[in-house]
């Protein structure tokens, strides 16, 4: 299901243990979980990923949940679109891809590509742009007109369905006692009373303080040293672009463990 396996050197199981926080009756499904990190188009991490979980125990019922965060700063953000959609198309009940900031940010620019463009561009668009074979650089143009061609040149880029399936991801998925966002949560507020802004963005009160519905929120966004649990939030950004390591938490009747991926 999940595509070529890699070596083992190109990919490792992380040891790290639960916290002592962590309750592992709280969160026992059925079906195993994997909420992996933010990819930033590390396609080759993203497949060293997927090598690591096919070798898992119970790999072939795993359910992959993807925080959101698949595109800019790193190189190949089209071939994890590319993959990505792929596997969500083949199995949807069992990859689930979330949205996250800067696959709002992408979608903003298609739909404003003179407003929207320096700010994308400035936060790893220009990246994605490269990967699609598009440069930046359109000549004996306005700024405005700039804009508007690279916005036009990746839609073509885009296969419709593709776009389509982008525009419809996700803010969040729940089930039981354990939510999935991309960028946390803010803890007053029932996860489905949510705004689009904490979701993406961040809630100012989700470091501070804890949920009192008993929520698990698993999260990316805030790159962290290491996979973390701490006082009902995990952390699974482990800032993969950048650091050639790609975090994920695994989710079974066990209890709750670290995957890493490194390339």
């Amino acid at each position: 299901m999940f595509g070529k396996l890699f070596s083992a050197l190109a990919a490792r199981r992380a040891s790290a243990a639960p916290s002592a926080d962590f309750d592992p009756d709280r969160l026992r499904p059925e079906t195993p979980l994997c909420i992996i990190g933010d990819l930033h188009g590390r396609l080759d991490l993203l497949e060293a990923m997927l090598a690591l979980v096919a070798g898992q125990p119970d790999a072939e019922a795993v359910r992959l949940i993807f925080v959101g965060d698949m595109i800019d700063r790193g190189p190949d953000s089209a071939g994890v679109l590319r993959h990505l959609h792929g596997l969500c198309s083949r199995v949807p009940e069992r990859v689930i891809c979330l949205r996250g900031n800067h696959e709002r940010m992408f979608l903003d620019f298609l739909a404003d590509p003179v407003g929207q463009g320096p700010r994308w561009l400035n936060a790893g668009g220009s990246e994605t742009l490269s990967s699609f074979g598009l440069g930046q650089r359109v000549p004996g143009r306005s700024a405005a007109d700039r804009f508007q061609a690279l916005a036009g040149a990746l839609r073509e880029a885009l296969p419709p369905a593709r776009l389509a399936w982008l525009s419809g991801l996700p803010l969040y998925w729940q089930e039981d006692e354990l939510a999935v966002t991309h960028a946390g949560a803010d803890p007053a507020r029932a996860i489905a009373e949510q705004t689009e802004r904490a979701l993406l963005w961040g809630h100012p009160d989700f470091t501070r303080h804890s949920r009192r519905d008993g929520i698990w929120v698993a999260h990316g966004h805030v790159v962290l040293p290491e996979p973390r649990i701490r006082d009902g939030r995990i952390s699974v950004d482990t800032g993969a672009w950048r650091s050639g390591r790609l975090s994920a938490a695994w989710i079974d009747a066990g209890g709750l463990r670290f995957l890493e991926a490194r390339i």
